[in-house]
């Protein structure tokens, strides 16, 4: 499958891979990658970054949102083929070695195959790797607090509830917020169209993605880059609001 690699900005991309997203932020032939698909996605992510004009040996780092395998796919790979360091936040680092795994389960996937969407999406995973055994094996936490020294500047919040280390990184100077699976416009086992939250089996602790809310919406954007489904352009905090709604 040939990855959909969409301009935002300048320097900055989401690409659609296999129903899950990765950002590559660019300056001038160094890239920051932001998450980085299914295991499947493996050639996709290659692909998108000879698109944007860069490569595997250009990433100056690999970003990770959460640590589940539609988000750490390539990160073991880039990081022990080419040495590049792969960060997320300090929670998520024990995660990403699979010291413990915080994501839906068989049975919960099993409670909720009546919904719309989901058998179809399940048969999805398998194909393309998400319930493979896949380790970041030497993940590390960010270097430093504030704007990462990496193309794109980006900035980690802490947005915990998916899991307990979820990230999302905030572009300042853009108006961006890549916002992972803590915010979503679109999913596969969803009809809705536009700001979401996942269903709630998707969610380590619900109570905690809800009070994420607020800080994503206290984040000054208007274009927000999630891990699921298209750019939505449009203020952030209006976003968050309207997710929360949905949700309740």
């Amino acid at each position: 499958m040939r990855p959909d690699v969409q301009q935002v900005t300048d320097t900055t991309y989401l690409v659609h891979g296999h129903d899950t997203n990765w950002v590559i932020l660019k300056d001038g032939d160094a890239v920051t990658l932001v998450d980085t698909g299914y295991p499947g996605d493996r050639q996709g992510v290659l692909d998108s970054l000879a698109q944007v004009g860069s490569s595997p040996e250009a990433v100056a780092a690999v970003l990770i949102t959460h640590a589940h395998n539609d988000h750490v796919g390539s990160a073991e790979h880039l990081r022990a083929t080419y040495g590049t360091p792969v960060y997320l936040h300090p929670f998520e680092v024990p995660h990403a070695r699979r010291e413990f795994l915080q994501q839906a389960t068989i049975g919960d996937v099993v409670r909720n195959a009546w919904r719309p969407g989901v058998v179809p999406w399940a048969v999805h995973v398998i194909r393309v790797g998400g319930t493979e055994h896949n380790p970041v094996t030497a993940p590390e936490p960010f270097p430093a607090e504030g704007p990462l020294d990496l193309p794109g500047r980006p900035v980690p919040v802490h947005t915990p509830g998916h899991t307990d280390g979820h990230c999302v990184y905030h572009l300042p100077d853009s108006g961006i917020v890549i916002s992972g699976d803590a915010l979503i416009s679109g999913h596969a086992t969803s009809r809705v169209k536009g700001p979401q939250l996942l269903h709630d089996f998707f969610h380590h602790d619900r109570a905690r993605v809800i009070g994420s809310l607020d800080l994503i919406a206290a984040l000054d954007g208007d274009t927000l880059l999630p891990g699921h489904g298209p750019v939505h352009r449009g203020a952030v905090g209006a976003a968050a609001e309207l997710a929360r709604e949905r949700a309740a």
